[in-house]
């Protein structure tokens, strides 16, 4: 009786232990299961970081050879701008080239033709000028000569011919008009050349018809430079000065457009 009640008790012993072992080994396992998944989670995250990483890298390698393929564009397109403005700079030199010809060749003209005119005259009296030199023409024919270049654009070679006629002929009744001539030979390529003489205009022949013209040329003049304080004290001489001439008139129509 008491043997059996021995050998139960050893097998409940062992019957434990058996259990014991057993819950032992199930636990063990599922931490290494746990362990397993964790690491697969960190790999996991470890190829999406690097998965990341190469994208990025991938794209910033686009967009810089993007980049590099906008700047060759741009430097081919500069190039051929550059090749383009040289050719028109080129262009332009020879045509002013030729036009520097061209006003050389009608000066030589018109020197001839002054000089033809002096020669055809020798056995008359020859007109002397004020510094006692002979004066070639006379003033009309040198005035006309230096107005028909003028109307034919060739402003360089009237301005000559002016200037001459002004030497020669400073108190002739057309000198103010060979004097504003002479402004308006310089209005379009220098502004402050044609201001000086148009102000010339005015000091030396002030009582002329021309000195009004002038002062309300330089009044569109400063106009032009923005300057329309001065433009409207230059309209304003004109209304005083010569309140009677077709460019007072305008003068004030000016005066009124540019009231503050």
């Amino acid at each position: 009786m008491v043997a059996t009640t021995c050998v139960a008790r050893r097998n409940a012993v062992v019957l434990a232990l058996g259990l014991l072992a057993g819950c032992a080994l199930k636990g063990d396992v599922r931490k290494v299961e746990l362990q397993v998944q964790d690491l697969r989670a960190d790999l996991a995250k470890s190829d999406a970081a690097r998965a990341a990483e190469r994208d990025t890298i991938l794209l910033a390698v686009r967009l810089l050879q993007q980049a590099l393929a906008t700047q060759q564009a741009y430097l081919v397109q500069m190039r051929g701008d550059l090749r383009t403005e040289l050719l028109s700079v080129q262009q332009q030199l020879v045509a002013v080239q030729e036009l520097t010809g061209q006003s050389q060749q009608r000066l030589t003209e018109l020197r001839s033709r002054i000089e033809a005119r002096g020669q055809q005259q020798d056995n008359a009296v020859t007109p002397v000028g004020p510094s006692g030199n002979p004066a070639g023409p006379g003033p009309d024919q040198m005035y006309d000569l230096s107005l028909q270049q003028y109307r034919r654009g060739s402003l360089a070679t009237a301005r000559l011919g002016f200037r001459e006629f002004l030497r020669v002929f400073p108190t002739h009744e057309r000198a103010p008009d060979a004097l504003f001539y002479v402004g308006e030979s310089f209005e379009q390529a220098s502004p402050d050349s044609a201001a000086a003489v148009y102000d010339q205009v005015v000091k030396t022949y002030p009582n002329s018809a021309r000195a009004a013209s002038a002062l309300y040329k330089l009044g569109l003049l400063a106009e032009q430079r923005g300057d329309r304080a001065s433009a409207r004290t230059y309209y304003s001489r004109v209304i005083a000065g010569y309140p009677r001439s077709p460019e007072a008139d305008l003068a004030r129509q000016n005066q009124q457009r540019l009231r503050p």
